[in-house]
């Protein structure tokens, strides 16, 4: 029906508009930003010079997503589309990568199965629409992963190995711990050698190649050969990336907040490790299937290895979030693929046009079950707070000359990404901006400077977190913005909005 050339070309172009449209579908969140991305929100909108200081004080992990940004917001103009879409777009290329992967590996079916298992999988969709540079990370990923499946079927020449060795090195100055792919990558390298034999033809995908004999690429030569190159396009990347890693250590106090790892904190990643592995299972040599390199010998290092890495790292300073290692769940959706090929493979030989429909129906299936999460991912309730439902309530309340505190400051994000929303309120608190002290909050004033600023103030807005997600006052200032507010105030106004709380104080008399 379609000829080589054309499936090759229709099984990752599907995966990529199947996950496009899954990105688009409610990108704007009800109109909703949250803490996280009102960080790029704000500082997407400063001058490069801005964002350049700032860097030297904080976030300097996401520097190069913050220029990115910058540099679409100035093109286009801020926007939850603008903020969302770079992310959509990525997956999107993570996908197509899977399909690409899982059709040269496992077949055509197990390619399109893989593909579009990664926008199904809950963890992507929340990434999906996120404007934090997490799903860049898993585009770069994919795409390496392809260079290196490229290089080791002998396909590929040196400019591959400096795609490969730049695209890793984008992704670690993305986010340095993506440099976790390494160990994967080698562990598939290493796996690619046993036997000595080299891929064969996957229905269509080429001629077919015969056993790796010595300085082949499947051989022990062509092994070593292919050991050497990698681990200097390896080296070159983390060469790049490596004063990145040793300058962020400096603002490791913004990670403070991640708790230890505890056993509990396993069972996720333990649950997606199962379903890999019987993934793996499921993509073991067979008659139906050629030899050479395998899904289970890409996926499994891939899903495997940074959660690993993550944990080992974790023990020696807290770093265990899943968004770190969202780039390993290509892993996943490549051994989901690689079943999915088996199945399909499984009911053809019995009844050849239902298999036609297996995938279909497992893609129908598994929609319909993801529905609720996929509905909650795309709710503004799926995120901690919502800093544009706060800018609204401001506006709604305030008055010419009125006052507005933010308790804790890390709240002003709410007037950083909304700043016609408090014209005319004075910041009472502030001493030096943001963009002036290179900083995401800003630098407030004294204790005492604030009291008397609040003093001569008859009405003040206070923007806070709700009871839900508020903690205890852990600074001098919030203490005694709190105190105050409650002895020398009443309350007007007390609304909660999606996480935040603007509540309207006005002095007693």
């Amino acid at each position: 029906m379609f000829t080589a050339r054309t499936v090759r070309l229709l099984v990752p172009s599907a995966a990529a508009l199947w996950t496009s449209a899954l990105g688009l579908w409610g990108l704007s969140r009800q109109n909703s930003v949250w803490r996280d991305e009102a960080a790029t929100w704000q500082v997407a909108r400063r001058s490069t010079a801005e964002i350049t200081q700032m860097l030297g004080n904080v976030d300097v992990v996401h520097g190069l997503y913050y220029l990115l940004m910058h540099g679409l917001f100035e093109l286009f103009g801020p926007g939850t589309t603008v903020l969302r879409l770079p992310s959509v777009v990525a997956t999107a290329v993570a996908a197509a990568c899977v399909a690409a992967l899982g059709h040269r590996l496992a077949g055509p079916w197990a390619g399109l199965g893989g593909g579009v298992a990664l926008g199904l999988l809950p963890a992507v969709q929340f990434y999906l629409q996120e404007g934090r540079p997490y799903a860049l990370v898993a585009a770069g990923a994919g795409v390496s992963t392809l260079l290196l499946v490229t290089l080791l079927e002998g396909r590929g020449r040196a400019v591959h190995w400096v795609a490969y060795g730049g695209t890793v090195a984008v992704s670690g100055l993305l986010n340095w711990l993506s440099l976790l792919i390494l160990p994967a990558h080698l562990l598939t390298l290493l796996l690619s050698g046993r036997g000595g034999r080299r891929r064969h033809d996957l229905g269509g995908l080429g001629e077919p190649v015969g056993p790796g004999g010595p300085g082949k690429p499947g051989g022990p030569a062509g092994l070593a050969g292919l050991g050497k190159r990698w681990a200097v396009a390896a080296g070159a990347a983390v060469a790049c990336v490596l004063p990145l890693v040793l300058f962020s250590r400096s603002q490791s106090a913004q990670v403070s907040w991640i708790p230890p790892l505890t056993w509990h904190m396993l069972i996720g990643p333990a649950v997606l490790l199962a379903v890999g592995g019987a993934g793996a299972l499921l993509d073991r040599r067979s008659p139906h299937r050629p030899d050479g390199l395998s899904a289970a010998a890409v996926g499994l290092p891939l899903l495997v290895v940074p959660h690993l890495g993550l944990a080992g790292l974790s023990l020696i300073q807290p770093l265990f979030l899943d968004r770190y290692v969202l780039f390993s769940l290509l892993g996943l959706a490549l051994l989901i693929g690689a079943a999915i090929g088996v199945a399909v493979r499984t009911v053809s030989r019995r009844l050849p046009r239902a298999g036609w429909w297996l995938l279909p129906a497992i893609v129908a299936v598994a929609a319909v079950a993801l529905l609720p999460q996929a509905l909650a991912k795309r709710s503004p309730a799926s995120r901690v707070d919502d800093v544009l439902a706060a800018a609204d309530d401001v506006r709604r309340l305030k008055r010419p000359g009125d006052a507005v505190l933010f308790f804790p400051s890390a709240r002003r994000d709410t007037r950083l990404v909304s700043p016609d929303a408090f014209s005319g309120l004075e910041d009472i608190a502030l001493a030096r901006t943001p963009e002036r002290s290179g900083t995401l909050k800003g630098v407030e004033a004294e204790p005492a400077r604030i009291r008397a600023a609040m003093l001569t103030h008859r009405r003040i807005l206070l923007v806070t977190d709700a009871p839900a997600v508020s903690r205890p006052p852990a600074t001098e200032r919030d203490r005694m913005k709190r105190s105050v507010l409650r002895n020398h105030f009443r309350i007007v106004t007390d609304g909660q909005t999606r996480g935040r709380r603007v509540t309207l104080y006005e002095r007693r008399v």
